[in-house]
């Protein structure tokens, strides 16, 4: 299922690898075992990689383009993902990662804000995450568990 567990509203100044730790934090005092960790290339350091092992998670991130480690997950141009078979079958998981921002910046308007401020834009976002719960719940307890992404459907 394609729906958030936490998430973090931060400057866009700032580098996403500072929320990495403090939000697997947050997932695992929900009680969530966090078997796999899976994230672009861009949090591809040491200290990410650790982290996610200190919860007993396999961090599955790509390796940039410059490292030459053999059978290393990498996306290459035009998202080709290479790499051992288990973590390129994991790492393509990933794209439901995407469908989610997708859905939430199209619906939910959180592709263009029009609020000024990390406190309203953190507002806007848990607004948004809830409604896309909402709509999830009310599919399954409606028996139409095939509509849960579908914030169209329960707004028209």
């Amino acid at each position: 299922m394609e729906l958030p567990l936490a998430f973090t509203v931060a400057p866009c100044n700032e580098n996403d690898k500072k929320y990495f730790k403090p939000l697997l934090d947050k997932v695992q005092n929900l009680g969530v075992q966090i078997k796999a960790v899976l994230a672009e290339a861009q949090y591809s350091s040491a200290k990410v990689r650790a982290a996610a092992e200190t919860y007993g998670a396999d961090p599955i991130i790509p390796f940039r383009r410059d490292f030459n480690i053999r059978n290393a997950l990498k996306v290459g141009r035009n998202f080709l993902v290479r790499g051992a078979r288990r973590l390129v079958g994991l790492f393509r998981k990933r794209w439901s990662v995407e469908r989610l921002f997708s859905r939430a910046k199209e619906w939910l308007m959180l592709g263009n804000l029009k609020i000024r401020g990390l406190e309203q834009a953190s507002i806007h976002a848990c607004l948004s995450f809830t409604a896309m719960l909402a709509v999830a719940l009310a599919a399954v307890k409606d028996g139409k568990p095939w509509l849960m992404r579908s914030v169209k459907h329960f707004t028209a």
